[in-house]
Formats: structure tokens, C-alpha cells, sequence
């Protein structure tokens, strides 16, 4: 049974998409997708799907899973917790899928994580979720992440807000997991550095007005604004800052990183305003073989994150499914370390091939990522590099990519 209880347009681009003529072959594995198609991460939740459709498309393509198709299912979560959950069940339950990439939101992964997946032994893959918290979280070792942490972008945000020449800001973070732990741990480098956080207000998702909010954070000096959101209620934070004349500089999250942003405020209001988000270095052999299979595929890639995160967890969970010559669980989530980390032979994005048969000469493997190094640590935490980014020529552009140490 295919999953997708979803009641979009856009929900119905992405089923016509999965349910395309396909050669009649055995089932190999399922890799459910559990991704935001509606609510305030929408904007990414298409596009990280499509990245998830490369990876599977370029696998069966090169013989499948085990000798079979790699199906992907796809649910929505809602960007929200409890419509998350059930999504995850019924991936689990109903469809039956052998591992999970998802969710975006760290308010979605983690339940998800402590109610679904951990006690159902289903590997799961966040290919976004950054909160610290995901860390030393008791997820018996079936929660990994294809993304980096937030005490990395938490370090790379308050460098850039000292680069910037901010001496005093005020934070506003959406509350969730996500936005508390890149809230604190931006102004611990911050504070570190000399600068000061003059207010730090948690604000709920959806609301018609942030001015309470934004008019507290505007008190005692802050110069800019570090805004922590997603496209959605960010567009409303920033619209409502820019009308009472609270604030017109600002820093970015990675989850505002979207063209949304700009069509939306109006891109002459943006112009100072700048970003950090995870990317990989763009001339990378691993990056330029995604970004010609994406566009080739999708026609254009576009500047927004996760989708290579996603493509990149697809990949691993069915390697690591072809380590184990199985699709069980367990098996699946012991081989992840063995696929992504070195030492081994390395493999780029679409050499499926290429891995299989290495895999079956008893030779090891190192998964290199489109997104970057996929080395799964002890927590299934992974390093990575981060973007500086801007609005400009109606999108987003990447003005330089840098590589924090902790």
C-alpha cells in the first residue's frame, strides 16, 4: 500500500511522481520518507522529496535493493509533532517500510524517534534536524542525521553576527527543540566573543501578530535581529519588524533559507540581511555529480538545503541495507557506519554499481556524500560545512562556504 495522505496540489505532483510506469520486478526495500508537504516547512518539503526520488531513481536503475526495487513512500507530517508520529506509525504499520528519512523539524524527529522508530528497531535518517538535543537523546542507536548539528551552526551564526559588525542583538527563535538549542547555543559564541544578547524571545508558530514579541527583543540597543524560524511565520516576523520600524537588519537561520522569503517581504528589504545553512563545498566531486543527476532529472536545483541531505540518506540507508543482505532493522543500522565511514573504497553519488560490487568482493566502502562527509560518529552525528548566504537577483546565493571547528 503507498502512503501519501495528503490533500494538496502539490501533494498530488509528488504521488504522480511515485506511481510512475516502473518495470515489473520484485520487491527489494522501503524507505518511507516522512517529509513536511504542508505547514510552515513546506517550502523545503517538495524538494527534499525530489532528492529522495534521485537517490531512488538512480538505484533501481543500477539493479536495486538486494536484487530488487527500492520503494520509497511518502507521508506528510504537517511540520508537527503529533501528525508526524502517526505518519511514522502508519509508514511503519501499514506500508511497512524497512527504514525512514525524516523529519525536517526537529519538533517532529524526535517523538518520532522515541515513540516510533526506537521501539519498532526502523533506522531513521533526519536529513535537517539540528538540535543539539538529537545528540544524547536514548534512541537506542536508530536515530541518525545527515546534517550537522546546531552546536556547529550555532558557532558559525555567532561568528557571522560579530563579522558583521553587531556589538548587541536580540534573538527571536520559534519553540521547538530546534529553536532553543541554535538560540542558545548562537549566544553562547556570541558572549564569547564580546558581543551581548539584549533579549531572547521563544515565539509559537502560526500567530497573526509577533509585535509583542518583536518590540521587547527591540529594547536595550540590539542593532539586528537573529531570527531562528521557518519560511512560513519567519515571512511574518520580518514583514511585522520591517512595519513598526523595530528592526531592518537581520541574521538568518537555516531554516529561512528560501527564495519564499524574498517574493514574499520583497528583496530591496533584504538586502542587508545574511544567513548561515549547512552546504557542501560546490566543486566537490561528490556535490557536481548530484547537482547534473538533480538538474537533469528536475531541470534546475534549487538554492535551498536539505535536498542533498535527503538524496544522501536515501543512498546510505539502502547501502548499508546491501552490507547486511538484509532489509532487517537492526542489521541495517549496524551496517550504516560501516557504508558512510572510512576507511574503505570511496563511492560518489549515483555509483550504485560500483558499491554493490565492491560490497559483494567483501571489499569496505566510504560513502562520500553530495551534502559532504556522511562519517557517523558515536551519536550518529556527522561534521559538516555551512554557507553563508544571501538575498539577491530573486533567490538566494551563497556567498561563501566555511568550515567550523568546535
Amino acid at each position: 500500500m503507498r502512503l501519501n495522505p495528503i490533500r494538496t496540489a502539490t501533494a498530488a505532483v509528488v504521488a504522480s511522481m511515485l506511481t510512475a510506469a516502473a518495470p515489473a520486478w520484485a520487491e527489494g526495500a522501503k524507505i518511507g520518507a516522512l517529509m513536511p508537504l504542508t505547514g510552515d516547512l513546506q517550502a523545503y518539503g517538495v524538494a527534499s522529496v525530489n532528492g529522495a526520488l534521485l537517490a531512488a531513481a538512480e538505484i533501481n536503475g543500477q539493479g536495486g535493493v538486494l536484487g530488487g526495487k527500492l520503494t520509497l513512500e511518502v507521508a506528510d507530517d504537517q511540520t508537527n509533532a503529533q501528525a508526524g508520529v502517526d505518519a511514522a506509525q502508519r509508514l511503519v504499520s501499514v506500508a511497512g517500510v524497512n527504514a525512514m528519512v525524516g523529519a525536517l523539524s526537529s519538533g517532529v524527529t524526535i517523538p518520532v524517534a522515541t515513540t516510533v522508530s526506537a521501539p519498532r528497531m526502523v533506522p531513521q535518517i533526519s536529513p535537517a534536524s539540528t538540535s543539539p538535543v538529537i545528540t544524547s537523546l536514548d534512541d537506542k542507536d536508530f536515530l541518525f542525521r545527515s546534517v550537522p548539528s546546531d552546536a556547529l551552526q550555532g558557532t558559525v551564526m555567532g561568528q557571522l553576527a560579530a563579522n558583521q559588525g553587531y556589538k548587541t542583538v536580540s534573538v527571536m527563535y520559534i519553540n521547538n527543540d530546534y529553536g532553543q538549542g541554535l538560540a542558545e547555543e548562537f549566544a553562547k559564541t556570541f558572549e564569547k566573543g564580546g558581543g551581548k544578547v539584549a533579549s531572547s524571545q521563544s515565539f509559537e508558530p502560526g500567530s497573526v501578530s509577533y509585535r509583542g514579541e518583536l518590540t521587547a527583543a527591540a529594547k536595550d540597543g540590539a542593532e539586528a535581529l537573529i531570527l531562528i524560524a521557518y519560511p512560513e511565520t519567519g515571512t511574518t516576523v520580518v514583514r511585522q519588524a520591517l512595519e513598526e520600524g523595530l528592526f531592518t537588519k537581520f541574521v538568518f537561520s537555516d531554516g529561512l533559507k528560501a527564495p519564499e522569503m524574498s517574493r514574499a517581504i520583497g528583496e530591496k528589504y533584504l538586502k542587508d540581511v545574511v544567513g548561515i545553512a549547512p552546504e557542501a563545498v560546490a566543486d566537490s566531486p561528490a556535490a557536481t555529480k548530484f547537482r547534473t543527476a538533480y538538474e537533469a532529472k528536475f531541470k534546475e536545483l534549487p538554492p535551498k538545503p536539505y535536498i542533498d541531505t535527503t538524496y544522501d540518506a536515501v543512498y546510505v540507508l539502502a547501502l548499508a541495507m546491501e552490507k547486511a543482505g538484509s532489509t532487517d532493522g537492526t542489521k541495517i543500522r549496524d551496517a550504516l557506519r560501516e557504508v558512510a565511514n572510512a576507511p574503505g573504497e570511496k563511492v560518489l553519488p549515483g555509483e550504485w554499481e560500483k558499491a554493490v560490487k565492491l560490497i559483494k568482493e567483501g571489499k569496505d566502502i566510504d560513502y562520500v556524500g553530495a551534502s559532504g562527509s556522511l562519517e557517523f560518529d558515536a551519536a550518529g552525528d556527522v561534521p559538516g560545512t555551512f554557507a553563508i548566504y544571501q538575498f539577491g537577483n530573486g533567490t538566494v546565493e551563497t556567498r561563501e562556504i566555511v568550515e567550523p571547528k568546535l
